[in-house]
């Protein structure tokens, strides 16, 4: 008698797997917020050192219209700097990595930029642009810029120079050698930065807010500081990180559409 295949996953046992992947990480944070709560009612702290969760949850409810008015502007800033950043850095390292001597007179200048604090330099943007939305994206930009540039450069490098050999060989174009051999291998390195890049942008866009704003989460978080109105901080707090978890979960989410050699069976 044969022996019987083994059984293959099914389309269940995918879609249990998912349901964990937000059920877990959600019923650890429940968790998280039920011992803060506990802990601060027992050790009798105050509010205005620590708010509960139901109080600055309560706000984020009450105070919804203000945070949505200056969430908007914050993530406009995020996903501006961040897009500017991924459509100028990915094909920035392609010519780098192709072009021996380039990257020898640019990489060590976009390095020497890179070490310059960023923080430091945000108050000359607000100098040299204003309060408007140009420098916060330029901040952001500027986060976002290293980490996606470096990995993309490191997935172009990634591919073994045999294959293009190979293609060349065959008769393929160097479009053709690129669009279904060179890009396909440098994809997970890619989104390897992007995925760096895109909790950076949201940094980046708060300090540039910081530094000099007339709106956004960050200039709501420095007026409810000045009235020591803690509930309103963790609100706001609550809701930038809500704005770079919906943008992580894109380029997750974007990842696991262009790349459907990746996905796991």
């Amino acid at each position: 008698m044969s022996e019987a295949a083994p059984a293959r996953p099914t389309g269940r046992t995918s879609l249990s797997e998912r349901i964990q992947a937000v059920a877990f990480p959600a019923a650890t944070f429940a968790a998280l917020l039920i011992a803060w709560q506990v802990l601060v009612r027992v050790f009798n702290v105050p509010e205005y050192i620590l708010p509960v969760p139901s109080e600055f949850l309560a706000r984020l409810v009450e105070a919804r219209a203000l945070i949505w008015t200056h969430t908007l502007v914050t993530a406009s800033e995020i996903l501006l700097g961040f897009a500017a950043a991924a459509v100028i850095s990915v094909p920035l390292a392609l010519v780098i990595v192709s072009v021996g001597w380039l990257e020898r007179c640019l990489y060590p200048l976009i390095v020497f930029f890179q070490l310059v604090p960023k923080i430091a330099i945000a108050p000359l943007f607000i100098v040299w642009f204003g309060f408007g939305l140009f420098p916060k994206v330029l901040l952001t930009f500027l986060l976002c810029f290293f980490p996606i540039l470096v990995d993309s450069m490191s997935g172009f490098r990634a591919l073994d120079e045999r294959l293009l050999y190979i293609t060349r060989s065959m008769g393929a174009t160097p479009w053709q050698t690129f669009r279904y051999v060179r890009l396909p291998a440098a994809m997970p390195f890619i989104f390897s930065g992007l995925k760096v890049s895109i909790v950076l942008a949201a940094t980046g866009a708060i300090v540039g807010e910081f530094v000099g704003a007339n709106n956004g989460l960050g200039y709501l978080l420095l007026r409810a500081t000045s009235y020591l109105d803690m509930s309103l901080i963790f609100a706001a707090l609550v809701a930038l990180s809500i704005v770079g978890l919906l943008f992580s979960y894109l380029v997750q989410a974007s990842e696991y559409l262009i790349m459907p050699w990746q996905r796991k069976e």
